[in-house]
């Protein structure tokens, strides 16, 4: 009787003769990872270590006109009303100038911290003459205020974080130190919302015809190819695109004027809407790549299973499918929102502006973005401004991972109910 081999018995014995070979290279390949970990931590950490580094420190502040000599029988600037604000700026600037800010705006229609703020600007003039970082003021604090008395006896040296609930609240100046990003974030918000309110129908929408109703002809491969180089154009090439289209071309729509709402300021389409719209293709590729794997990830059985039952195409795409492709989809929207929230490039070519003081009122208004705000203030001289260009920074980051904790919780949510 003939004796029968196992078949395969070979197969694990060449195997087993190159395992310590093949675990080798796993602990290779498994130290490589942790170093490229370790490599990526360190660099996040210098990253917000330099940031925080500038946020906070000692300060020698010197001012102009000191703020308690505009006391009015002893009460102090902060605590005064707005007529007598008016008052006090009336006295200390010049008729051409009083003129000037009320032709701005109004000083019936000014706030009290408005006139305050102006107060500051045109009176007070507080200027940094120096600045520590965080680590020099903590390490090395008794130095810090040694050098200051000597260098700046006129000085007021304080320990000043520009990371603060007023930095967030006060919009743009041109003292640092009461410049604030409420104007940027409120641009960057806007920007933001019209680029997903454009994005992500069209990119879902076009992820859907491509995965489940497109047919593989020589057309759909060139469109296809043409998604995935589009995802690696530089952000430049959208700013020009977006400058030619939405600014030049259709500068009817983006200015407002087709709807009635002409502002000479803005009638140029140098808008909120076109630089939404111009973001908006800018992650467009990358939403449609993203949405189109994530679809295909769902199993076909699925599919099956509800033509069996006898559901439409549509009702199976509808209920079963992108429900089951949503979780991926939306982490493809938190990369699109993460490349969107801190692009530069395209909107300065779309005309973003480096300085306003005013916060947008809607779609049709001009904007800064915190982006060209920072870029703005890091190419400016003055170490001062680079302390609020970190400060800027901090804000933007919070912002950032604010965004995508919402995406993330609404994918999980969608995970839960699968």
């Amino acid at each position: 009787m003939n004796q029968v081999e196992p078949l395969g018995l070979t197969e694990p014995l060449d195997q087993k003769s190159n395992l310590p070979g093949r675990q080798r290279l796993a602990r290779i390949w498994k130290v490589i990872f942790q170093v490229s970990t370790v490599i990526g931590i360190l660099a996040l950490g210098a990253l917000l270590y330099n940031v925080s580094d500038r946020s906070f420190g000692y300060i020698a502040l010197e001012a102009r006109v000191q703020p308690d000599t505009l006391a009015i029988n002893g009460t102090p600037l902060e605590e005064m009303t707005v007529e007598q604000l008016i008052s006090v700026l009336q006295a200390k600037v010049s008729a051409g100038r009083f003129r000037k800010l009320n032709n701005d705006k109004a000083f019936e229609e000014r706030t009290a911290d408005e006139v305050y703020d102006l107060i500051l600007e045109d009176v007070v003039r507080p200027k940094v003459v120096k600045t520590w970082s965080l680590t020099d003021s903590l390490l090395r604090r008794q130095q810090v205020l040694t050098e200051a008395a000597e260098d700046y006896p006129k000085a007021n040296v304080l320990f000043r974080s520009w990371l603060n609930p007023r930095f967030v609240q006060a919009p743009q100046s041109s003292i640092p130190i009461d410049a604030g990003v409420r104007t940027a974030i409120l641009g960057s918000l806007w920007t933001i919302l019209i680029t997903i309110l454009f994005a992500f129908p069209t990119g879902v929408g076009a992820a859907i015809y491509l995965e489940e109703y497109a047919v593989d002809n020589r057309l759909n491969r060139l469109i296809q190819t043409n998604i995935n180089n589009l995802a690696g154009v530089p952000s430049i090439i959208y700013g020009i695109l977006g400058l030619a289209i939405f600014v030049r071309t259709l500068e009817h729509l983006t200015s407002g004027a087709i709807f009635g709402l002409v502002d000479p300021t803005t009638a140029n389409g140098r808008t909120i809407f076109s630089a939404g719209l111009t973001l908006g293709l800018l992650v467009l590729p990358l939403l449609i790549i993203n949405g189109q794997e994530a679809i295909r990830a769902v199993p076909s059985s699925l599919r099956q299973a509800a033509y069996g039952l006898g559901a439409t195409k549509w009702q199976t795409i509808w209920h079963h499918v992108l429900p089951n492709a949503m979780p991926g989809i939306l982490t493809g929207t938190i990369l699109a929102i993460s490349r969107a929230i801190g692009e530069t490039a395209p909107l300065v070519v779309v005309g973003a502006s480096t300085y306003i003081t005013f916060d947008p009122d809607g779609p049709f208004s001009k904007f800064t973005t915190l982006p060209i705000q920072i870029y703005q203030w890091t190419s400016r001289p003055q170490d001062d401004f680079r302390n609020i260009a970190a400060a800027a920074i901090l804000v933007l980051l919070t912002m950032l991972l604010s965004l995508n904790a919402t995406a993330i919780l609404l994918r999980n949510r969608f995970s839960r109910r699968l």
